[in-house]
């Protein structure tokens, strides 16, 4: 079947990363004890992490959306690929790096148990996260700049995306769905299958836990997260292939919502492992399909700050843990823990965001990308 030429950007899309993004920005201030509070806004902060899987089942869909069905080689896509990610992801560890080699050389004395493994293997953690490895061994994954881990994982995305996208162009629909389900299957046993085994030995995980091999290896190991990677690119090329029928959007964006809703209310009785890779892979890919079909009652989403706010998400997602601890704990004690100190706290990334997004990220990737860019590699970015 062929897919439609005609592929209007979608910028519901480009602010939805904003909220992923911020949704891991209140995770990290809930981490630092600086968001006090009960009920759902305190559930809510205690399990941002979930805004990566949001950011991978986004990455399949669009990759597929802008590129599938279009004429392009692989040299063209891992090079637009690289310009996208590679020069706001290294001006974050030049920005990182000389605190993360302080505590390691400087420091290598005192006991600071999540750098433990970084000070003994620092030649190791130096050589794999400049070339997009780190989550690779389950111990460096969080090296040098914590949240880039996710930028080694879809490094892999990226590689195996043109295997993957002519295996699934040639895939009926129903073909699709059951490709999605499996993959969701798949996610689902490994998260319930450490649950269960428990091979860390330890009868209890959440997000304290950053040295356990075996849980590190189901967060951080690309092909533990590529499942949620087919999803999005499943659910893409669904996309394409209905576009004349759109009657489910609004049904399956406030499902998807209400499913998030639903799961982060009951997230303290769900196992950590299984609530941080798999729960809400399908609840993410209903919210995606439904922005994507743009029904009228989203345009909120389409305004033009959000949009922009959503292109800085990256950088934003790069640099707001560093940029927090200097702010809120700098030397390892908290401060600007009042309404106001937190409210300037919250801005300080966002505005680093858009600066670095407009002045580096952003001329950097137009200087990097193919000289003669094609239309799917200019709505990629």
């Amino acid at each position: 079947m062929d897919l439609p030429d005609r592929r209007p950007r979608l910028p519901a899309l480009t602010s939805l990363r904003f909220f992923a993004a911020f949704h891991v920005v209140m995770f990290h201030l809930y981490t630092m004890h600086i968001l006090e509070g009960g009920g759902f806004y305190r559930k809510l902060a205690s399990v941002g992490y979930v805004g990566v899987s949001l950011f991978f089942v986004l990455s399949g869909f669009i990759l597929v959306y802008t590129y599938a069905g279009r004429e392009w080689t692989k040299g063209e896509f891992w090079r637009a690929r690289f310009a996208r990610i590679y020069p706001a992801y290294l001006f974050s560890l030049v920005i990182t790096g000389p605190s993360f080699f302080y505590v390691c050389i400087k420091l290598k004395d005192m006991d600071i148990p999540f750098f433990a493994w970084f000070k003994t293997h620092l030649a190791v953690c130096a050589t794999l996260v400049p070339l997009l490895l780190q989550a690779w061994l389950p111990n460096a994954a969080l090296a040098w700049n914590a949240p880039a881990w996710s930028l080694s994982v879809e490094a892999f995305f990226y590689i195996v995306f043109p295997l993957l996208v002519g295996w699934l162009l040639r895939s009926r629909r129903n073909t699709l769905a059951w490709v999605a389900l499996a993959s969701w299957l798949v996610s689902f046993a490994l998260s319930s299958g450490y649950w269960l085994f428990k091979p860390d030995g330890v009868a209890h995980t959440d997000d304290q836990f950053l040295n356990l091999v075996w849980l590190n290896a189901l967060k951080f190991n690309p092909l533990a997260r590529l499942p949620e990677f087919v999803i999005g690119m499943c659910v893409g090329f669904l996309f394409l292939r209905s576009a004349v029928d759109r009657k489910w959007a609004t049904p399956l964006l406030l499902g998807g919502v209400l499913v998030f809703v639903a799961i982060v209310t009951v997230s303290p009785q769900i196992p950590y492992p299984i609530l941080h890779d798999s729960a809400l892979a399908p609840a993410f890919a209903a919210i995606i399909f439904g922005l994507a079909s743009r029904p009228g009652w989203i345009s909120f989403l389409e305004v033009r700050p959000l949009v922009l706010l959503g292109d800085a998400s990256y950088t934003l997602y790069l640099l707001h843990s560093f940029i927090l601890s200097a702010y809120f704990s700098p030397f390892g004690q908290l401060r600007h823990i009042s309404f106001w100190g937190i409210a300037i706290g919250l801005c300080i990334p966002i505005v680093v965001s858009l600066l670095v997004y407009r002045w580096i990220e952003e001329p950097a990737r137009r200087k990097l990308r193919p000289k003669k860019a094609t239309p799917a590699q200019v709505l990629a970015e």
